[in-house]
């Protein structure tokens, strides 16, 4: 069912009439289980950050899957892969799904891979083009990083469309983070509005896992592994010396879903701070009190904080932004650690203080197996979207099906915890943190 002003049909380059290749890797008795009707739809209950609280909505998404026909004809089609933004773990898992999926299902034999993001469409940069394959993927899925690099920044719509008619690509496959999202609807709106048969389509990236409709994100699996190990040394540093304390900071620009479910994952923390809640710092009820109640009474503490926490603390003064359009923050974990060293100083109180900052590790390390087997699933439903004329779409994650999002709905807003909600309320449960903000 659709909503007013929320619209979830999925555009289409026109008419799919040729028979997927597909027909001829089903067994004869069962055509119709392999294939997904156009018709159906996952229905899903989401609360719209913009809307209030009353105002929930019940929608439905396209089942994401193959089509018994495709618009595309194998044999003369043209396929371009680029990624974006960050780095994140998974990116070469979803390469080579997509690449093994369009070359030994569907028989596309020409795949490009763009290189250092979108960058690689602008002449200037004078970036090469990698023939992607079968060998030029293999054994990829155990390495980090993206084979094709990336970039952030913005680059000119028009000098990015202009390279994909020269290139005569038809489907345009980009990964990345909510910027990308928002590059890749000006490029369909810009393909549309050249009447180009080039279909657009997008798997969501990031780390934070705050996409706007993406309930789960790959490389979030992987980087809460990674997390708890760096909780793990964190409680043991802070059990192994006298008032012992570990600080911890994790990705979370502007949503905590990192340091909450990390939290959750190694129950050790005994502070989790994330950008939805203001944090407190002086005071009889602040969090420099707190802790030093609570190395009082357990000589050792565990604190995590995601790295757009506590943007409140900072003094207003002009923001600066970097090349893809975002606020660069304040460093909580370092201001964090000068307020706690300061703190505990002036009330002569000896401390051993270890910081911890794994972000780049976890950026750029490999995906994990549930991760890995989520990319594969996200890469192939890409490319059956793509090879059915289906545009202007991502790919995401509902109910335990992949459903197709239509880039209008997701761009441009952010997924955040709500403070009311189970897993922040969890987080306060398992931490015990909230009986520590109190005179």
């Amino acid at each position: 069912m659709k909503t007013r002003n929320f619209n979830t049909d999925i555009p289409t380059l026109g008419e799919a009439k040729i028979i997927s290749p597909l027909k001829h890797h089903t067994k004869p008795e069962e055509p119709v289980k392999r294939f997904v009707s156009d018709e159906a739809r996952i229905i899903v209950d989401v609360q719209m950050n913009h809307l209030a609280a009353a105002q929930k909505k019940i929608i439905s998404f396209d089942q994401a899957g193959p089509r018994e026909k495709i618009y595309f004809d194998p044999s003369k089609l043209k396929c371009a892969i680029v990624t974006c933004g960050g780095l994140c773990p998974g990116l070469n898992d979803i390469l080579r799904s997509m690449v093994l999926e369009l070359h030994h299902i569907y028989n596309v034999k020409t795949i490009y891979g763009i290189r250092h993001g979108l960058q690689g469409f602008i002449p200037d940069f004078g970036h090469d083009v990698m023939d992607l394959n079968p060998d030029s993927v293999s054994g990829i899925q155990n390495t980090g990083g993206s084979i094709l690099g990336s970039s952030r920044g913005t680059q000119d719509i028009s000098m990015i469309v202009d390279c994909l008619e020269r290139m005569n690509i038809g489907i345009l496959f980009l990964v990345g983070g909510d910027g990308t999202l928002m590059a890749s609807k000006k490029i369909a709106d810009k393909i549309e509005k050249r009447n180009l048969k080039i279909s657009v389509v997008a798997i969501p990236k990031t780390i934070d896992n705050d996409i706007y409709l993406v309930s789960r994100s790959f490389g979030f699996d992987t980087a809460v592994d990674v997390a708890t190990l760096a909780i793990k040394g964190a409680h043991n540093e802070a059990e192994a010396y006298p008032n012992g304390i570990g600080l911890i900071k994790l990705m979370g620009r502007h949503s905590g879903f990192l340091a909450a479910t990390a939290a959750l994952a190694q129950q050790d923390a005994n502070f989790v701070l994330i950008p939805e809640v203001d944090i407190s710092l002086n005071g009889k009820t602040g969090l420099l009190q707190a802790l030093e109640n609570r190395i009082i009474h357990r000589k050792h503490a565990v604190i995590i904080v995601a790295e757009g926490a506590g943007q409140n603390l900072f003094d207003d003064q002009k923001k600066d932004f970097d090349p893809s359009g975002n606020v660069i923050l304040q460093d909580i974990g370092l201001f964090l650690k000068d307020k706690i060293s300061q703190w505990f100083k002036a009330k002569n109180i000896p401390i051993s203080l270890k910081y911890i900052d794994p972000s780049y590790i976890i950026r750029s390390l490999p995906a994990n197996a549930n991760d890995s087997v989520f990319c594969g699933f996200l890469g192939r439903d890409a490319v059956h979207a793509g090879m059915a004329g289906k545009t202007k779409l991502l790919i995401s994650f509902w109910n335990n099906h992949y459903v197709h999002v239509p880039m209008d709905a997701s761009a441009g807003k952010r997924k955040n915890i709500d403070p009311h909600g189970r897993l922040w309320q969890s987080v306060l449960e398992t931490t015990g943190q909230d009986a520590c903000f109190t005179d």
